[in-house]
């Protein structure tokens, strides 16, 4: 999920052994359903479509024109693409041909990226509101007003929305009603995306810290530094917790005490919120390149340098051994479907506009946003495996 500055400008200890590979699937499903995929990990271990072998095939199935940049990340539920725009509105789109079911009209842009659950599809917007949706209809069913912009992406647990907001608080509402169950103040804004493991919340903020807090309360069980602000919205797994800040580094913190198990410094700044699968941390970078390192050590596997080299804030999607990332510049952008193991370009796309948008992989089909206004989905041609 992009970090998007135009809103900033418009309103002024022991390592715990585990096994590396990758993870069985827990309630597997297909579906894309928030920004945080798979236990928090941004990963589809159920997608059997697109592979290592057939991913240089992918051609456009279809697109979709919104009235402005789309840099929200889309969920994929039950044949359907929810995805914000920066036009003001949450779409629903059909997932097979990209007609539209619904819109609906918030107050201002939309770089959240939206999570469904329960029939409901849960989404920040810059007019300062939380809001939930009919999933169905996109009839409005509650909103909640916080204190600043909600760019920040939800997440659901046990019924339950966590949501950041450039208030500086992380926010826990009823799934429900939209009720306040709990709030918590950092020292400044909360653009980080929240992850939600074992009871757990971990978010960034941009007053340079990562936090953990009591999911059922907002206490705050611990924080760590960093050497700057914290977009990057952490990745939750085997007792790991993965973040990028914008000094420059990925930390891995131990997800019960906070202790640091191990830090890489990359080119510039990391903006882009990581994806763990294969035993491996892939994240993007503000130095234009798409980065793989080893989980357990933090020593880099590899790297790809993005065409042009500039600033990749797209967060990465890994599925049945792809890691698919956008990336690109103000004029133009590019989806890029890289080899988990090597780093290899399999396939890319170029679009019209920069692809701040992260990647949604659902049923062989990816999903994606970019600032030429258009939402993509990109499938194999009949015939192709």
């Amino acid at each position: 999920m992009k970090r998007i500055r135009v809103l900033v400008f418009v309103l002024g200890a022991c390592f715990v052994s585990v096994a590396w590979s990758q993870q069985p699937a827990r309630n597997c499903s297909p579906f894309w359903a928030e920004f945080h995929k798979d236990n928090m990990e941004r990963r589809n271990p159920c997608e059997k479509v697109l592979n290592v072998n057939n991913v240089g095939n992918l051609s456009l199935k279809w697109s979709y024109k919104t009235g402005n940049y789309v840099d929200s990340s889309p969920a994929v539920v039950n044949g359907v693409v929810y995805v914000g725009s920066l036009d003001k509105k949450v779409y629903a789109l059909k997932a097979s041909t990209g007609a539209k079911l619904w819109s609906y009209t918030t107050g201002w842009v939309v770089d959240s990226s939206p999570a469904v659950a329960n029939g409901a599809v849960y989404v920040g917007s810059g007019d300062y509101n939380v809001y939930a949706l009919n999933a169905s209809t996109g009839t409005m069913l509650w909103s909640y007003p916080t204190g600043g912009l909600v760019d920040s992406s939800p997440a659901v647990a046990n019924g339950v929305v966590f949501v950041g907001s450039s208030d500086g608080k992380v926010y826990g509402l009823d799934a429900s009603t939209g009720a306040l169950l709990w709030s918590y103040t950092t020292g400044d804004w909360v653009y980080s995306s929240p992850a939600v493991a074992n009871g757990v919340v971990y978010v960034g903020s941009y007053d340079y810290n990562v936090y953990a807090l009591n999911a059922s309360t907002g206490t705050m069980l611990w924080s760590y530094p960093t050497g700057n602000s914290v977009y990057s919205s952490p990745a939750v797994a085997n007792g790991v917790v993965f973040v990028g800040s914008l000094d420059g580094k990925v930390y891995a913190l131990n997800a019960s005490t906070g202790a640091l198990l191990w830090s890489h410094t990359i080119g510039r700044g990391v903006d882009s919120s990581p994806a763990v699968a294969n035993g491996a941390v892939y994240v993007g970078s503000l130095d234009g390149k798409v980065y793989a390192l080893n989980a357990k050590t933090g020593a880099k596997m590899w790297s790809y340098t993005t065409i042009g080299s500039y600033s990749v804030l797209s967060s990465v999607a890994v599925a049945n051994g792809v890691v698919y990332v956008g990336g690109g510049s103000m004029y133009w952008g590019v989806v890029y479907a890289l080899n988990a193991k090597t780093g290899a370009k399999l396939w890319s796309y170029i679009t019209g506009g920069d692809v701040g948008s992260s990647p949604a992989v659902s049923n062989g089909v990816v999903y994606v946003g970019s600032e030429d206004n258009k939402v993509y989905a990109f499938g194999l041609k009949k015939g192709r495996k």
